[in-house]
């Protein structure tokens, strides 16, 4: 049965509201806390809004990675049309993660990013990944997909760099539990493993076709 517009809108509407209740919590305790002074985001506020922010901009850039392997395992062909929204989810909680890192850290003496970035390696790589995600973005449409054409795909492939460089970011911020950006750079390394299997199988499928094509008798 052929997927329509009309069909996937309950889906997107569901999708839509589970990237954004991340968001919406977050914006609730910082106004309760704001409002009442209390403890919903824990001793240091700042660090906690900045923490999330970045932690879901990691997942859901995990999310969109995991979308070609669950296709490819499930035969789902519609759940493509779920991955380029989840990009910008990704790509819009990394600004903001980035937005809450100016204004609430540097207070806007927004110039000390530069000292930041050269001085912090976590920063370097974190601001990297941020810069390289830009592009993306923006040439998520329609319009720069035909504009593009095979280029498009191939500025694409650098949300693989994206997603080690966010890894690293992560491993590198966190001083001394390193549990949790492990378990993403596991999750990560599966996905890039799946990956180079499927290309290696691809690239053997070739070969073999083409030793047939060229064998004699044939």
């Amino acid at each position: 049965m052929k997927t329509t517009s009309r069909s996937l809108f309950w889906p997107k509407t569901l999708v839509h509201a589970l990237a954004l209740a991340p968001l919406g919590l977050l914006a609730w305790q910082a106004w309760a806390v704001a409002k009442t002074g209390g403890d919903a985001l824990g001793a240091d506020p700042v660090a906690e809004i900045e923490h999330r922010l970045g932690l879901w901009a990691l997942r859901l850039l995990l999310i969109t990675l995991a979308i070609t392997p669950l296709r490819q395992l499930t035969g789902r062909t519609v759940l493509l049309r779920f991955r380029r929204m989840l990009g910008l989810y990704a790509f819009a909680y990394a600004s903001l993660h980035f937005a809450a890192y100016l204004v609430l850290d540097l207070r806007g003496f927004w110039l000390q990013i530069f000292e930041e970035i050269a001085k912090r390696p976590y920063i370097t790589v974190g601001f990297v990944a941020w810069l390289l995600l830009v592009p993306l973005a923006v040439t998520s449409t329609q319009g720069w997909i035909r504009r593009l054409g095979r280029r498009w795909g191939q500025l694409h492939k650098a949300v693989y760099a994206i997603a080690v460089l966010a890894v690293l970011h992560f491993w590198w911020l966190v001083k001394s539990d390193i549990r949790e950006p492990a378990l993403y750079a596991g999750i990560l390394a599966a996905l890039l493993a799946w990956r180079l299997r499927k290309a290696w199988e691809r690239r053997k499928a070739r070969t073999l076709a083409a030793a047939s094509a060229a064998a004699p008798g044939q």
